[in-house]
């Protein structure tokens, strides 16, 4: 009986055993592997453009697009936050990652610059597909800066459908050669062992020389998202605007965009048009979470991202605003729009804008 009794006790223990080793292994395995960049590290510059100054007394045109890894258009949702899918069908990606590319090589219409966010370079949630290839193809005499701010080995979750492997980053393209591009890692406030399984947080820093010996630090970045991440985004804030006044100090032109993760200042989600469901991000960012006479540039009448807990209905699912530029007092803004895509290829809509040098 007492050997019976072990048998069964073992039966249901061995389960129970194994599930335990298999994410001790999974924990080990992912802790060697971990993705530890340094504070700041050279970022590789493709492209067979020269390094020419930028005219002091043009436009320049910029746009700032998280692509949503070419994941999140309008059919999505997604199970990080409340939705139920981990990615999309193989033929709903094909058509997202299209018009992404479609949308940027004819409505952008050449412009100088291009920030990305979201881009992957193999990850099984964009069916291993290198998007970076694809897109530095459609752009051919850009010069393109890429960093990875995304790179886990095997992502678990959801339990029965993990995520699985991910690689991806941002992209910096221009008309223009920059004289460096570097990656500056945000500081994380995570704890071991969920740090090994979220975003290496970064910015792209890409300095390009000016015709009257100046020059221009473009900043392309990608804030922390999540409700539990507001600490880390009020250090980011702090980190980019010590930064961007001690390059401002020096005389030279400074513009970060991309993705904030937060709401402009100042922001008011009754101004965007009407149709849609226009809501706040809280807590807001700080009001003198920039220097004096910066500048914030946004479209206040049209969102920028979409919530991904369902697919994407206008007027019904929830909008509102973060992806923008911040620029320093000795640049003239032109014009900033937000593109009104309808969010059919991404969680986020792209925003343009044009400035002058002063």
């Amino acid at each position: 009986m007492k050997t019976k009794k072990n048998l069964i006790l073992y039966i249901l223990l061995w389960p129970l055993l194994a599930a335990v080793l298999t994410v001790a292994l999974l924990l080990v395995f992912i802790s060697v592997s971990d993705f530890r960049p340094k504070s700041i590290e050279p970022v590789k510059v493709k492209g067979d453009s020269f390094v020419i100054p930028l005219p002091a007394d043009s436009s320049l045109t910029f746009y700032t697009w998280n692509i949503g890894y070419c994941g999140l258009g309008e059919q999505m949702d997604f199970f990080y936050e409340g939705g139920r899918r981990v990615r999309p069908s193989r033929e709903e990606y094909q058509r997202y990652r299209d018009g992404v590319i479609y949308q940027m090589t004819t409505l952008f219409n050449k412009p100088d610059f291009i920030l990305l966010q979201e881009v992957d370079s193999l990850a099984k949630r964009s069916y291993r597909d290198n998007q970076i290839q694809r897109i530095e193809a459609g752009f051919p005499s850009y010069s393109a800066a890429f960093a990875v701010n995304y790179n886990v080995k095997f992502v678990p979750a959801p339990v029965f459908r993990p995520m699985g492997k991910v690689i991806a980053g941002q992209l910096t393209l221009s008309r223009f050669r920059p004289v460096s591009a570097e990656r500056h890692a945000y500081p994380s406030c995570y704890s071991w062992p969920k740090n090994l399984f979220m975003l290496d947080r970064c910015f792209i820093l890409s300095r390009y020389n000016v015709s009257n010996g100046r020059q221009l630090v473009l900043i392309n970045l990608h804030n922390s998202a999540f409700n539990d991440a507001a600490d880390m985004r009020i250090q980011e804030l702090g980190m980019l605007k010590k930064l961007m006044k001690a390059e401002f100090d020096k005389g030279n032109y400074v513009i970060a965009g991309g993705d904030w993760n937060q709401n402009p200042l100042p922001y008011d989600s009754s101004a965007v048009s009407k149709g849609y469901d226009a809501r706040c991000i809280h807590p807001g960012i700080p009001e003198h979470a920039l220097p004096e006479n910066w500048q914030w540039a946004y479209d206040s009448f049209l969102p920028t991202n979409r919530d991904v807990r369902t697919p994407y209905r206008t007027g019904v699912t929830p909008v509102t605003l973060i992806d923008f530029f911040v620029l320093s007092p000795n640049i003239e803004l032109k014009g900033v729009k937000t593109i009104e895509t309808g969010f059919r290829f991404s969680d986020h809509q792209p925003v343009g804008m044009a400035v002058g040098l002063r």
